[in-house]
């Protein structure tokens, strides 16, 4: 039988990675597994390992690449280089069969006659160990898109060949334990999506950063996806919960738009130009929600197939509209990595920001900055000394083990730098915009990313603190240990830690921090006179021709975000509770803010709520959670009223809250109250009527039954939840509370800091405890001793 040295995709599957490698083998096995599911694949055929071996061996170099690769240095690879460069000097100067290249011809050709024109293809690399769950080998081999003609075709496939031998390919199949000889390269040859016209990107299954697997990531780019690859830009990122895809009308729970500062587009010559983004398209996502919802979709249905997170390149045609899958694999980090074991990390002192951008991995490190722009400079950087560079292609590689961490002006999370990071377990922060201007070479550094998805480089060395935490087998007690969380970003990451929800979520941080603006501003934008207020509320809701939907939609992504971290954990979130000081520093504050004298006892809670100086800023946040619970399908999520002075100011709160789409009862909804007002233990039986629930807020509690304004220095050492008084309250409510059927908990510090504390409201019968995340696990400790005892 004649050798055969193509087959089309329409005859491979995942079995025959022996056959044409991992990533063919993927491309065949979705080409017809995943097609009839409605999920496009672009049709083409691969080149087979043995067409790579019988041309290794009818040219005879097979005796020389095993000479060559056998002299390599493996203690400081001072010849890698050169090794590469003879290597690939061989393969490129040999010459392929007749037999083989009339077998390209034949496949290209039948390929063109199947789609009705001479075809664009892209060439892709494919090695019969790549791709598997235990190592990506990511961007080890090259690709060569644009390529059309049957003898164009046969040189693209030559130079995949000899990209087996590029000096990171070399030294990757080192590190990793593969043999050179066992690894034989395969060629896909696969139908061109005109992405250059339109748009391209990555995604996976499983959040790449902290191994949650209840999400679906996907980032994109103008133009060719190589520029993510590469790390070349920083592309628009989006999170989509997995439970609600193609069941709720909205299963987006994040987005956040790059800057994708360059397109990769075709070259007139063949080949591709990477170009100036213009910055109208900058300011745009590349997709729409509904495509954004089908890319989900079609996610959870490959690792569905495969049966394993998977890692995903996506591209979407700028002829037809179509969207299409180019590339499926393993994802290859977190699905195998430990999740119960954590190391914390408390930032103490910090030096001057210098920059900031996507964290890559947690942790914090400082050391001497290498500012380096091509990899050529490898011998300045000394082990343990940062990284610093515009970006890290694969040709980085072999020396981003010695860095302590990488930064980089460009790229993304999903970049070929921030894959090949979590996979060195190395710290990184990508797209750090103007890292390589402020930070100078020589500099002592800290790299900060402890703080969530952002990452901070601090000017000299900080003090930190480490705690290695081990999540195993922790026992849980019986009464609920719950978490305080404001932090969406962080969410992912506290999901692991034992828990049985959130007691509370904060929107504040949210507020302040990503929002920004005053909620009144928005509602009266048209209108205010403060013009740099106005100029900076366009720039931030820039893609919002109503600037209310800002707010809204900002506001459902972070609460969405943890409620889907934790779900289907009860999530209890705290509508907004700013006091008129704080909300005078938002965007537009001062137009709609009085001067009060003490606001800690001002116009702050439920009193704001129906006030018709705030009522229509409280419609907007009770829109975004109506938007979390009805439209996202997160009904974990439960409301709670803050700082709620009278019977009569609670029932106001929740008949508007009704007319705002948030009536108690329907769709499972339960509206708690704060109990930190002495009026709200006097009459808790009466407001166990018109609410759910309680949650004590033992701060406002002590302070207000004390007589202590917390925010006093001079008076501080009398703030002391253990006082009698404060005992007396917090018994009395829950007592109240239990008498009505109510769930009472509490928000607090002391539980933790004291074991009496906890001692002393488990024996009261309290339903749940929430703690900070950094006083969690000893305040679980002190529980669980409690009601042991």
């Amino acid at each position: 039988m004649q050798n055969q040295f193509t087959i089309p995709f329409n005859a491979l599957h995942k079995d025959d990675v022996a056959i044409v490698g991992g990533k063919n083998a993927s491309l065949g096995e979705m080409f017809n597994n995943l097609n009839p599911l409605g999920i496009r694949i672009p049709d083409g055929f691969a080149t087979t390992a043995e067409a790579f071996r019988s041309f290794i061996k009818e040219n005879g170099i097979d005796t020389q690449i095993k000479s060559l690769l056998d002299s390599v240095d493996t203690v400081n690879y001072s010849n890698l280089n050169d090794i590469s460069k003879q290597t690939k000097e061989l393969v490129l100067n040999a010459g392929f069969s007749d037999e083989f290249k009339d077998q390209i011809r034949t496949a290209y050709k039948d390929l063109c006659t199947k789609h009705g024109r001479e075809l664009d293809v892209a060439v892709r690399s494919s090695a019969t160990a790549e791709d598997l769950p235990t190592a990506s080998f990511a961007g080890q081999h090259e690709s060569f898109l644009n390529i059309r003609g049957e003898e164009n075709v046969i040189h693209a496939v030559q130079r995949c060949y000899a990209s087996l031998y590029n000096a990171r390919a070399i030294k990757y199949r080192i590190d990793n334990g593969f043999e050179h000889e066992k690894v034989a390269l395969s060629a896909g040859v696969q139908l061109m999506v005109r992405s250059d016209i339109s748009g391209s990107g990555v995604m996976f299954t499983i959040d790449p950063d902290s191994g949650f697997s209840n999400v679906v990531v996907i980032t994109g780019c103008w133009g060719l996806g190589e520029n993510i690859v590469q790390g070349a830009v920083t592309p628009d990122e989006f999170h989509l919960f997995k439970p609600s895809i193609g069941i709720q009308k909205r299963c987006i729970i994040s987005k956040k738009l790059g800057s994708k500062s360059r397109t990769l587009v075709y070259a007139d010559n063949g080949g591709t130009v990477n170009t100036d983004t213009p910055a109208e398209k900058q300011r745009h996502y590349t997709l729409s929600d509904m495509e954004i919802e089908t890319l989900g979709k079609w996610a959870v249905k490959i690792e569905e197939h495969y049966g394993m997170p998977m890692d995903i390149e996506w591209a979407k045609d700028g002829n037809t509209g179509e969207l299409y899958i180019v590339q499926a694999r393993p994802e290859t980090v977190h699905s195998a990595k430990e999740q119960l074991i954590r190391k914390e990390y408390t930032i103490k002192t910090k030096g001057k920001t210098l920059v900031s951008g996507n964290a890559v991995g947690t942790g914090i490190t400082s050391g001497i900055a290498k500012v380096l722009s091509s990899p050529a400079d490898s011998d300045k950087l000394n082990e343990g000394e940062v990284l610093v560079t515009d970006i890290t292609n694969p040709d980085w590689d072999p020396i981003m083990k010695k860095a302590a961490a990488i930064i980089t002006n460009k790229g993304g999370r999903t970049s070929h730098a921030a894959i090949v990071a979590r996979e060195l377990g190395a710290l990184a922060i990508v797209g750090a915009s103007g890292a390589t201007v402020q930070i100078k070479d020589g500099d002592l550094i800290t790299v900060d990313n402890s703080q969530g998805k952002e990452g901070f480089v601090y000017q000299g060395k900080s003090d930190w603190t480490v705690e290695e935490l081990d999540l195993r087998g922790i026992r849980l007690p019986k009464t609920l240990p719950m978490l305080i969380l404001a932090d969406p970003d962080k969410a992912y990451m506290y999901s692991f830690f034992p828990n049985q929800g959130v007691g509370l979520m904060r929107l504040e941080f949210v507020i302040n921090n990503v929002i920004r603006i005053h909620p009144m501003a928005l509602v009266n934008f048209d209108s205010l006179n403060d013009l740099n207020a106005k100029k900076e509320i366009e720039e931030l809701t820039l893609n919002y021709s109503d600037k209310k939907e800002y707010f809204i939609d900002k506001l459902a992504q972070a609460v969405g975000t943890i409620a889907a971290a934790f779900y289907p954990k009860q999530v209890i979130v705290r509508m907004s509770d700013f006091k008129s000081n704080e909300y005078r520093d938002l965007i537009g504050g001062v137009e709609f803010e009085a001067f009060e004298e003490n606001p800690m006892i001002g116009f702050r809670g439920a009193s704001r709520y129906y006030n018709e100086r705030y009522k229509k800023g409280f419609q907007l946040e009770c829109e975004a959670m109506r938007r979390v619970r009805n439209e996202m399908g997160l009904t974990n999520v439960k409301l709670m009223i803050p700082f709620c002075r009278t019977i009569d100011e609670g029932r106001k709160v929740v008949s508007l809250m009704g007319e705002y789409g948030l009536k108690r009862g329907e769709n499972s909804l339960e509206i708690y109250v704060m109990a930190e007002i002495p009026s709200n233990v006097i009459l808790a039986e009466e407001f166990a009527g018109i609410f759910d629930g309680f949650s004590i807020g033992s701060n406002d509690l002590t302070q207000l039954t004390l007589g202590i304004d917390r925010d006093s220095s001079i008076i501080s050492s009398l703030f002391d939840e253990n006082n009698a008084a404060v005992k007396w309250m917090i018994e009395k409510v829950v007592m109240s509370a239990h008498l009505k059927g109510a769930k009472i908990g509490l928000c607090g510090q002391a539980p933790s800091d004291y074991p009496e504390f906890a001692k002393f409201l488990i024996n009261l019968g309290i339903d749940s405890i929430s703690f900070n995340p950094d006083a969690l696990l000893k305040g679980i400790e002190n529980m669980y001793a409690a009601e042991n005892k």
